[in-house]
């Protein structure tokens, strides 16, 4: 494993790899979060065995972060090479008529999607560890009723926090719509599939982030006016 990241296509292998990994979770989280719009009951029955099970927390959570990292470090990493390797100086090349504006950018918007999972972070699981593992309360109930929701609306009565989320899903869909397609080209996706794939991954790219973005507007506007 070790010789196979030391070379750049053992290195974009194992970014799709990780990228693959990551819009699985992506899913699966969206999936859960739309249910505090469709059955808030249901969200905080399963936030509280994705919270409480000892699986998830002790043996997935760890390989989900251990899954963001590697990928945004690699993603650095690839950059910085990309960066070194070029002999031909920008006066010369125009990058407009050899790449996209995303594929050129995926870098920013990567920057910006790691400091959303920051305030993530920040705004839920920290709090969640604090209450958990420090305080000690792991019945995940707040005034008899399970706490789950109410939490999550409540992150949403801040209109900058709000806008930060929106702002932070419009970058994601803009690093999808890239990453997707490219993440199955590293793997050698490229057949007769390969348009139905592109169709596949814009349609991901555009509306699992706007799923998000709609959660966030939807919890803002009924819970805050």
């Amino acid at each position: 494993m070790s010789g196979l990241l030391k070379s750049s296509i053992g290195k974009k292998i194992a970014m799709a790899l990780s990228a693959f990994f990551l819009m699985f979770f992506l899913l699966q989280h969206f999936a859960i979060n739309i249910l505090s719009i469709i059955n808030p009951d249901t969200f905080n029955e399963v936030s509280h065995f994705m919270g409480t099970n000892p699986l998830v927390q002790f043996v997935l959570q760890p390989v989900l972060i251990f899954g963001v990292v590697f990928h945004f470090v690699m993603g650095f990493v690839l950059e910085y090479k990309n960066y070194r390797s070029r002999s031909v100086s920008y006066a010369k090349n125009n990058g407009n008529a050899n790449s996209s504006w995303m594929s050129r950018n995926m870098i920013y918007s990567g920057f910006a999607i790691l400091a959303f999972v920051a305030l993530h972070f920040i705004d839920f699981w920290f709090p969640e560890l604090n209450t958990k593992y420090i305080v000690g309360d792991m019945s995940g109930l707040h005034n008899g009723e399970f706490r789950y929701y109410h939490e999550l609306v409540e992150k949403f009565h801040n209109p900058i926090r709000v806008g930060a989320y929106v702002i932070a899903f419009i970058f994601l869909a803009l690093h999808l719509l890239h990453g997707f397609n490219s993440a199955f080209q590293s793997v050698g996706a490229n057949n007769k599939y390969t348009k139905s794939l592109k169709s596949f991954g814009t349609a991901y790219a555009t509306l699992i982030p706007l799923g998000f973005i709609v959660i966030a507007l939807f919890h803002y506007f009924n819970h805050t006016h």
